[in-house]
């Protein structure tokens, strides 16, 4: 059992979840722990629950069995009322920004400003600006998303979520379809934010070489379960065959090549036993 104390902002205390009743786990009797003000990853697999813990803090999926607890509160016991207090302390970067294309890059950072304050324009405008010049994108403030590349539009998504100086920024797999250079980026801005608002980051994704750079602690799961912690100086000298595999991308280990069942000589009637 995980018990959760001063230093922790959020911790899933022996989770199991399962998206219908009679569908397999996604997750069986997960225990996570995120500290205050560290940026820690999920990593794993395609598959394996990253995003899916994500939905659990933010409450839009509630666990078959074990806590969800963030800042205090057991999600599973909040009402919508809870759910919408909490969540206002949660920034939340998604998989390739997800901008509201009608909308301007001015208009979708205030957009959190606008809904969960009462600040007058005045004040948004200069907050919005300070965000857009934090991420390098103030002159673009008039232009919509569909007239800024990919890589910029993750970098607009994220002045969004840090629009109201949440202590908590979930994100979920924000390096996907970016080019070296925008991940660089990308990379950057997540680690050097994270610092700048004292913030805890939760970074969900499968690129290890920018995660171990930026990240001060990790966990892979397999399995719906944890196959491994660490720093990611612990897990570059791991000789665990899971990390190994994931790490050096190695195409077949713990997490097999050939889908399980019959072994291809039973398939071909050669006789034989063994499975691949």
């Amino acid at each position: 059992m995980q018990t959760s104390t001063s230093n922790d902002i959020a911790v899933l205390d022996n989770v199991t979840f399962s998206y219908a009743p009679q569908e397999r786990n996604i997750l069986e009797g997960l225990n996570l722990r995120f500290r205050r003000g560290k940026l820690t990853a999920v990593m794993g697999g395609s598959g394996c629950g990253k995003t899916t813990v994500l939905r659990l803090l933010g409450g839009q999926v509630i666990a078959n069995s074990g806590k969800v607890n963030f800042d205090g509160d057991e999600i599973g016991q909040l009402d919508n009322a809870g759910l919408i207090r909490v969540r206002r302390k949660m920034g939340m970067l998604f998989q390739f920004g997800a901008l509201f294309t009608d909308m301007s890059v001015f208009d979708n950072v205030a957009f959190p400003l606008r809904e969960h304050t009462t600040l007058d324009e005045a004040m948004i405008a200069d907050l919005v600006m300070l965000k857009l010049n934090a991420v390098g994108l103030r002159n673009a403030r008039d232009l919509m998303p569909s007239q800024i590349s990919g890589g910029m539009a993750r970098r607009v998504a994220f002045a969004r979520a840090v629009a109201l100086d949440p202590p908590l920024i979930m994100y979920d797999e924000p390096f996907a379809g970016l080019d070296p250079i925008a991940l660089g980026v990308t990379a950057r801005l997540i680690k050097d934010m994270n610092v700048a608002l004292g913030a805890t980051g939760i970074l969900v994704t499968h690129d290890v070489p920018e995660t171990f750079e930026i990240a001060d602690y990790v966990y892979f799961i397999a399995n719906g379960q944890v196959a491994a912690e660490g720093t990611p100086e612990d897990l570059k000298n791991s000789t665990d065959a899971f990390v190994r595999q994931f790490i050096d991308a190695q195409p077949d280990g713990p997490v097999p090549f050939h889908y399980p069942g019959k072994s291809l000589s039973e398939d071909f009637g050669l006789g034989g036993s063994s499975h691949e």
